[in-house]
């Protein structure tokens, strides 16, 4: 099923009247008439709720905003809220931290919402009831995950509160929530049905495959080796919770023809017209029909690509001949074939010195802060080429954007047993290898192959697989983080192509170091207005 939602701190929510906009038929009806008795009378209506919730569980703005939070993506247009964070200038007024806080917790409302009430509809068997519950303590699990991974301690419940209580709530230990969110994650795994059991027109429900992995990645972020295995290997080893598998063409694996699957394991879900997310327009080459190009990916990124044959680029290789083939179907670069929605191909030409073509708008790199990409650098990745995917001719797109794929539950299998010292040929031809024969390299030893079983050389090369393998998804922020490198990589100078001619002679685009403070921006502000609303929300470190 193409699941159909439509979209709205704490005690913000709350001071604004309970309400929540949005509902999946369009018939929008605000939270305090959900809990109206008189609401609960149909199948259709609790779906109604059920489906707000899908809607809130994530968004496409944070899935894309994220990256420039990292350093695969720089902001070059304007000035957003990621920027600042990124700059190490945000305080508790930034308004990304408001938002995240803001719309967690209305998603958390209207699970807690959907749970109290969902028993009073009769006409439900119990057996579907269970499910959809388990479905509901999904999303509040991952909404949570989502909270405490970027704040730490917060506010935590598992029912709606008053208006006073959010007044005086009191944040509980991360370590608390997580090993809630954990025994959350495996009760509904034991309810889910596995994503076979589903019949078609219920794809894109959350399945107990999702649940697994989900608790897979939260005991990632707690560097939780052992338990990290253990749940990727009920994925990899073990069909109980669905058979899952790499799908055969990376960059198609994105394009909306295909996207419910095997390699999918849980998705946000969009459908032409009534739900639809425009982000690209942003990011995509000028050429193409974009509006601007607010962020391009780095240098760096485009460095961390091997050659096809498994040796690493250097300076004395070409730019972009002979390289991983994820690189071209993730980054558009200068002499990229581009496949406009008339099904005509041409070559996107970035380069300053560039031949122009009078019939399209330019994507020459044109320096810092104007229309252009500020890197040299747009973005591929998510461009489905067939203009159904699209609404009104625009970049308005309906293609579900992936939150969990196998490859991740593979790159996380391979982190975790070489944490655990228990890194094998075997391990590495299930994992590593098998992304790497997926993407097309070139079947040498270099590329094949297990690099020797040193521990760190191995963490190297699995952290780079799992860079360019998950480039532009909106993880790299969440990976740099655990790994406690972020005080590193994201505080240095960065780079775009190799179109800088301010010296006389080409070279590489200097683009300015961003901040990081190791002793604060690990967690973020608790938002100042939520504090202005309830004095007992202490405030993290350095704000």
């Amino acid at each position: 099923m193409k699941m159909k939602f439509v979209e709205k701190g704490l005690a913000t929510i709350l001071l604004m009247g309970l309400m929540l906009t949005g509902c999946v038929k369009l018939d929008v009806a605000p939270t305090n008439k959900f809990t109206d008795e008189t609401y609960w009378t149909t199948e259709d209506k609790a779906n109604s709720v059920l489906n707000m919730a899908y809607r809130q569980m994530y968004s496409s703005d944070f899935f894309m905003l994220n990256e420039i939070l990292s350093d695969n993506v720089y902001n070059g247009y304007g000035t957003t809220n990621e920027k600042v964070i990124a700059l190490g200038l945000a305080d508790a007024s930034n308004p990304r931290f408001a938002n995240e806080w803001k719309a967690c917790y209305e998603g958390i409302k209207t699970c807690h919402t959907f749970l109290a009430n969902i028993d009073r509809v009769t006409t439900i068997s119990d057996d579907l009831k269970a499910k959809r519950k388990a479905e509901i303590r999904f999303i509040r699990a991952s909404l949570y995950l989502e909270l405490t991974t970027w704040y730490g301690d917060v506010p935590h419940f598992t029912e709606d509160i008053t208006l006073n209580q959010s007044k005086e709530v009191e944040r509980k230990s991360q370590a608390g929530i997580m090993a809630w969110i954990h025994q959350e994650l495996d009760e509904a795994a034991a309810v889910l049905p596995k994503r076979e059991d589903y019949k078609a027109a219920d794809n894109g429900r959350i399945t107990s495959g999702a649940a697994i992995a989900l608790n897979a990645r939260a005991y990632l972020y707690e560097s939780n080796w052992g338990k990290v295995a253990e749940y990727c290997d009920k994925l990899i080893n073990s069909t109980t919770y669905g058979t899952y598998s790499l799908f055969p063409n990376y960059e198609q694996l994105f394009w909306a023809e295909n996207e419910f699957n095997s390699e999918i394991i849980l998705s946000l879900q969009y459908v032409p017209v009534n739900r639809t997310w425009g982000n690209l327009v942003d990011y995509a080459p000028m050429s193409a029909g974009a509006r601007l190009s607010l962020a391009g990916p780095t240098q760096e990124l485009v460095n961390t690509y091997l050659m096809k044959n498994g040796k690493k680029w250097t300076a004395a290789d070409p730019d972009y001949a002979g390289r991983d083939p994820r690189m071209g179907a993730t980054i558009v670069y200068d002499g990229s074939s581009w496949k406009d929605r008339n099904g005509n191909t041409y070559q996107v030409v970035i380069h300053p010195d560039g031949p122009v073509d009078p019939n399209r708008t330019s994507d020459k790199y044109t320096g810092a802060g104007t229309a252009q990409t500020p890197t040299g650098y747009y973005y591929r990745k998510l461009c489905d080429p067939n203009p159904a995917t699209y609404t009104g001719g625009g970049w308005e797109s309906s293609l579900n954007l992936p939150l969990i794929r196998f490859a991740d539950v593979l790159l996380m299998y391979a982190e975790a047993k070489n944490e655990l010292k228990e890194m094998s040929t075997t391990v590495w031809d299930q994992t590593i290898k098998r992304l790497r024969q997926r993407a097309g390299f070139d079947n040498t030893a270099e590329a094949m192959d297990m690099p020797g079983s040193d521990q760190a050389v191995l963490r190297d090369v699995i952290r780079n697989e799992r860079r360019v393998e998950l480039a532009l998804e909106g993880l790299r922020i969440f990976d740099i983080r655990r790994w406690k490198i972020a005080e590193n990589v994201l505080t240095v100078e960065r780079h775009g192509a190799r179109f800088d001619k301010s010296s006389g002679s080409y070279d590489y685009i200097k683009l300015p170091a961003g901040s990081f403070n190791l002793n604060r921006d690990y967690l973020w502000a608790i938002p100042r207005a939520e504090r202005l609303l309830n004095t007992n929300l202490s405030q993290n470190p350095g704000y």
